[in-house]
C-alpha cells in the first residue's frame, strides 16, 4: 500500500510541477511550442510502454479467465450481464450529458467566437456504419489486431481461444499454465512500466501548458466548468448506482481506483490506465476471470466519459451556430451516439471523430470543432478519468451479480496466485 501511495503522491507532485513548468515556459521563451513537442516525445515513450503491455496483458488474462470457467453458458451469462450493465450506463451517460448542455446552454456564450462555417477542423471522419463496425469487431488476423492493440479484435480472439482451451480440458493444461505464467509476467512488467507514470504525466501537462497556456483555461473557463461539474455529477449517479450493488465496499473499490483514475486523468488516456486499473480490481476482490473479461469489454463499450461528452460537445457546438435542436432531433442524436460510440477506443481524441461524424449527420458545421481542439486536451483528462471510474464499477458490479467477489486484499498481485 505504502509503495501504491507513494507512487500516486509523485504523480500528483508530476502534475502540479508540470502546470508550474510550462507556465514558465510560456510565459518567457520565445518559443513555447519547442518545449512543447520536447516534452511529447516523453509523454509518447510513455503510452506506447503502455500500448507495449496491453495485448499481451488482455489476452493472457482473458483466456486462463475463461478456460477456467470451463462453461460457456458461464461466459454468455457473464458477458449478458456486462453488457446490461454498459447500456444502461451508456444511457444514462448519453442522458445526463444532454440535460447538462441544455441547462447551461455554454454555446450561447461564444457566438463572438465561432470560426467559419467552412472551415476546415483536421479531424478524419470514419464511416460508424453497421457494416464498418461488424467488420472492424472480427479480426482478419490477430497478429494484425495485436499489432494495432485493437482491445474490441482481442476479446474476440481470447474469448474462442480460452473458450476452445477449456472445451478440450487436461489436453490444454500446459498450454492454458504457460499463458497463465504470461499474465503474471505482465503484471510485475506493468510495475516496472508505471514507474515512468510521473515524468510521463509531467511531460504531458507542462507541454500542453507551455503550448496553450493558462489564457486558454481563462477564454473556455466556463464552459470547462460546466462541463468538469457535469462529470462530478456522472461520478455521483454511477457511484450512488454502484452503492445499491455493493454498499460501503465502493468506498474501498474508489479508493483501489483512485491511482489509475489520476494516471487515466494526468496522461488524458484510458488505455494507460488499463493494467492499473485491472490489478486494483483484483486487489478488491474481483476474481480474475470476471476482471479480466469484463474490464477489456468496457474498454470498448462502455467509455461513460467519452459519451457524455459525445452528447454535451455536440449540442454546444449547434447552440453556438445558433441552431435549435428540437427534443426529438436530441434523442435521435443519442441514440445514434448509443451505438457509434461502441468500440470507440481509449484513446486520446477518438471522441472527435465521433462527434465530427454526428455533426455531419445533422448538417452542424464540423468547424465547430475548432472551438474544441485548443482545451480538449483538459477536457480529454476528465472523461478519460471518467472512463476508468465506470468500468471499474462495473466490473466489481457484475462480480458481485456472480457472486465472484472475494475478500479486498493488500499486495503486489503479480506475486499471488491469480484467484480462481
Amino acid at each position: 500500500m505504502k509503495k501504491r501511495l507513494n507512487l500516486t503522491t509523485y504523480i500528483i507532485l508530476g502534475l502540479l510541477l508540470g502546470i508550474v513548468v510550462g507556465y514558465f515556459v510560456n510565459a518567457n521563451l520565445a518559443k513555447p511550442g519547442d518545449f512543447a513537442d520536447t516534452m511529447s516525445l516523453i509523454t509518447t515513450m510513455f503510452l506506447r510502454l503502455i500500448k507495449m503491455i496491453i495485448a499481451p496483458l488482455v489476452f493472457s488474462t482473458l483466456v486462463v479467465g475463461i478456460a477456467k470457467m470451463g462453461d460457456v453458458n458461464e461466459v454468455g451469462r457473464v458477458g449478458g450481464k456486462a453488457l446490461a450493465w454498459f447500456i444502461i450506463a451508456s444511457l444514462i451517460s448519453l442522458t445526463l450529458g444532454l440535460i447538462m448542455v441544455n441547462f447551461f446552454r455554454p454555446g450561447d456564450a461564444m457566438h463572438a467566437m465561432l470560426p467559419a462555417a467552412d472551415a476546415v477542423s483536421g479531424i478524419t471522419t470514419t464511416n460508424l456504419s453497421m457494416k464498418e463496425f461488424i467488420t472492424h469487431l472480427v479480426p482478419a488476423s490477430i497478429v494484425d489486431g495485436m499489432a494495432k492493440n485493437e482491445i474490441l479484435q482481442i476479446v474476440v480472439f481470447s474469448i474462442f481461444f480460452g473458450t476452445a482451451a477449456a472445451a478440450v480440458g487436461e489436453r490444454s493444461k500446459v498450454v492454458v499454465e504457460a499463458i497463465d505464467g504470461v499474465a503474471h509476467i505482465m503484471l510485475k512488467l506493468t510495475g516496472y512500466v508505471m514507474n515512468f507514470a510521473p515524468f510521463a504525466v509531467f511531460a504531458a501537462v507542462s507541454g500542453v501548458v507551455a503550448k496553450s497556456g493558462l489564457a486558454v483555461l481563462g477564454t473556455y473557463g466556463v464552459f470547462m466548468a460546466e462541463f468538469y461539474f457535469s462529470i462530478l455529477c456522472l461520478w455521483l449517479v454511477l457511484i450512488f448506482i454502484g452503492y445499491l450493488f455493493l454498499k460501503n465496499r465502493v468506498l474501498g473499490l474508489l479508493r483501489e481506483l483512485r491511482m489509475p483514475t489520476l494516471l487515466a486523468f494526468s496522461t488524458a488516456s484510458s488505455e494507460a490506465a488499463f493494467p492499473k486499473t485491472l490489478e486494483g480490481l483484483e486487489r478488491f476482490g474481483v476474481k480474475n476471470r470476471i476482471a479480466s473479461f469484463v474490464l477489456p469489454l468496457g474498454y470498448s463499450f462502455n467509455l461513460d466519459g467519452s459519451m457524455m461528452y459525445c452528447t454535451f460537445a455536440t449540442v454546444f457546438i449547434a447552440q453556438a451556430y445558433g441552431i435549435e435542436l428540437s427534443l426529438g432531433t436530441q434523442i435521435t442524436m443519442m441514440l445514434i451516439l448509443m451505438l457509434t460510440s461502441k468500440g470507440m477506443a481509449g484513446v486520446p481524441r477518438a471522441s472527435l471523430v465521433v462527434i465530427a461524424a454526428t455533426l455531419a449527420q445533422f448538417n452542424i458545421p464540423e468547424a465547430g470543432l475548432l472551438m474544441l481542439l485548443g482545451v480538449d486536451h483538459f477536457l480529454d483528462m476528465a472523461r478519460s478519468a471518467t472512463n476508468v471510474i465506470g468500468n471499474g464499477l462495473a466490473t466489481a458490479v457484475v462480480a458481485k451479480w456472480e457472486g465472484e467477489l472475494g475478500e479486498h486484499v493488500e499486495g503486489d498481485i503479480a506475486q499471488q496466485k491469480l484467484p480462481e
